[in-house]
């Protein structure tokens, strides 16, 4: 099959299942999985994230070369696989991302303010979040609670804090890819 001719989203609903099965034996999960084509080839990005742990470079490793020959069988075309940690300042992009962030400090911009001061960009407190009623946020400023509803979120992103920048051995710090794996599958 050429790579020209196949449905991304059957692609990705394929592959979504052993790369969440394959996390699961690390304690990990999927933040996102992502298929882009960028200046020609295409790239299989999978941000990794652990409940109790920080995501370290071996994490990276291991997801990858447990996955590659997986992949390999079901992806049509020559790709490259990039496993990574979400990121110290991460955008939140899904309904899961703000529950998996609860506690942890966003700096959030908004289309409309929630309140008299007027204010569209502040960092607060994820609280947690409802489908229906949005993000429930605590004001860091006020140390007052709000439910924002999402649409009127332009932006949300983790901040750093002085807690995660403490360097510590072999722990990821931002955006660092474990390695390029290329596919070994070629049209």
């Amino acid at each position: 099959m050429k790579n020209e001719h196949f449905n991304k989203k059957d692609l990705l609903d394929k592959i979504n299942p052993i790369i969440e099965n394959t996390l699961m034996r690390y304690d990990l999960i999927p933040l996102e999985v992502e298929l882009a084509k960028e200046s020609q080839r295409w790239f299989l990005r999978i941000f990794i994230y652990s409940y109790s742990r920080s995501i370290t470079l071996d994490d990276c490793e291991r997801v990858t070369r447990s996955l590659s020959d997986f992949l390999d069988e079901l992806i049509p075309f020559k790709y490259y696989l990039e496993v990574s940690s979400p990121g110290l300042d991460r955008k939140l992009k899904s309904d899961k991302e703000y529950l998996i962030f609860s506690g942890k400090t966003i700096d959030i911009k908004l289309k409309n303010p929630i309140d008299e001061s007027g204010d569209k960009h502040f960092k607060a407190k994820l609280l947690d979040f409802d489908e229906k009623l949005g993000v429930r946020i605590l004001k860091l400023d006020t140390n007052e609670e709000y439910v924002v509803k999402k649409d009127n979120i332009l932006t949300a992103r983790l901040c750093i804090d002085e807690i995660t920048m403490r360097p510590s051995k072999g722990r990821i710090g931002g955006d660092d890819s474990a390695r390029e794996q290329e596919g070994a599958k070629n049209d």
